[in-house]
């Protein structure tokens, strides 16, 4: 387990606190479509702000090259003093003198917001001049933002080597949750990912196998997997560079614990109106692409769920935004509604189904970093935790 101060260990009252939150959420005309990362970063700011210290908050917003209109963090400000449920300042920069001087004429238990932290070309660079200028702003760093902890940004990693840093509750919680998985996880232990790429999930897969009981896979990725066991997938999303070393690690001594789909909803067509149908794994019709899991390959996941004491899950198990191939991720989150053990959701789409179903108080954490949280599971050192141990 990572070693770093928290709120408990820092003094805050009077003081200027820096907040790196993950605040990086959907729009849509100028409006905040999912605010599930803004309602987790509120209570560690309402909790700073009732213990009287001044409240600087940043974060990233989208992917801007630079300065970008229909990325401003106005939205944000605007649903936080909703949900809050008090004042907050949004600020027209990130850094320099303007910036400094309205930090400078707040108080205690005032929340200033600062622009898009992207929209400074050096924040992804961790440019020493943004670190700087971020660092003067503050007594005290605190990195809330599990989310982005997994890149070596100026506002995760570079101004916390220049000030006193600490974690923040929601980056506690996410990090005791993932290492609990990691290092002492209640058996059986099932991980289910899905998602379109099995690129994308390699690392993780080749580091858990050998630690878990059973690996369900589903979503687009399972059709190279499937392709490298010999099925025909028709026009199915593949991978055709991966399926050798998917291959070998499938007949690896720890391959029969993964479990792929026995029956696929397939489509004439990748479209929301598309025709469907279900057909065994087997017996994909050339011309047709596979979109979700069959109805018994998600009972038969959601018996292995069952049986488990400890389940991840990454990934949706079809084209979760559309309707007609919903039913196999909807099926999976059902199931973790139901189940008992230790359940931890990762994953941007995965956490989307089960706010969908209402279903997201029922599991024993959700967390708000897909990217972070499967590096983590793959073994990696996350740069903007590391930075923090040198506050011990």
């Amino acid at each position: 387990m990572a070693r770093y101060l928290t709120l408990d260990d820092v003094a805050v009252a009077g003081r200027r606190v820096l907040v790196r939150s993950d605040l990086n959420v959907p729009l849509a005309d100028g409006t905040v479509t999912d605010d599930f990362r803004i309602q987790k970063s509120l209570p560690t700011i309402s909790r700073l702000r009732d213990a009287g210290a001044t409240v600087i908050v940043c974060s990233h917003l989208g992917r801007p090259k630079g300065l970008d209109p229909s990325l401003v963090m106005d939205p944000v400000a605007e649903r936080m003093r909703e949900l809050g449920a008090f004042p907050v300042r949004k600020l027209d920069a990130v850094i320099g003198p303007e910036i400094e001087a309205a930090v400078a004429s707040a108080g205690p238990g005032d929340v200033l917001l600062l622009e898009n932290t992207r929209f400074e070309a050096g924040e992804t660079k961790n440019a020493p001049e943004v670190a700087d200028g971020l660092a003067a702003l503050c007594d005290v760093f605190v990195l809330d933002a599990f989310g982005s902890a997994h890149r070596a940004h100026a506002s995760t990693v570079g101004v916390a080597e220049r000030v006193q840093s600490a974690a923040g509750p929601l980056l506690v919680a996410e990090v005791e949750a993932l290492s609990k998985l990691l290092e002492d996880p209640e058996r059986p232990f099932t991980v289910v990912l899905g998602g379109a790429k099995v690129s994308d999930k390699l690392g993780v897969i080749r580091s858990l196998l050998p630690k878990v009981d059973m690996m369900l896979i589903g979503g687009g990725m399972c059709f190279t997997l499937l392709a490298s066991e010999g099925f025909e997938i028709g026009s199915s999303l593949f991978e055709e560079d991966r399926v050798d070393e998917i291959g070998e690690m499938l007949s690896s001594v720890h391959g029969d614990k993964v479990s792929l789909p026995e029956d696929i909803v397939v489509a004439d067509r990748f479209a929301a109106d598309a025709e469907s149908k279900t057909v065994p794994v087997d017996d994909i019709p050339d011309d047709w692409m596979g979109l979700d899991i069959g109805p018994l390959t998600a009972e038969r996941f959601a018996s292995v769920m069952h049986g488990s004491r400890s389940v991840f899950w990454n990934g949706p198990m079809g084209v979760f935004e559309w309707e007609r191939f919903r039913a196999g991720t909807e099926h999976v989150a059902r199931s973790l509604g139901d189940f008992k053990g230790f359940s931890v959701v990762g994953g941007g789409d995965s956490v989307a189904a089960m706010r969908l179903l209402g279903l997201e108080d029922t599991v024993s954490h959700l967390s708000t970093g897909g990217g972070a949280g499967l590096e983590m599971l793959e073994g990696k050192t996350l740069p903007g935790v590391a930075v923090l141990e040198r506050w011990v």
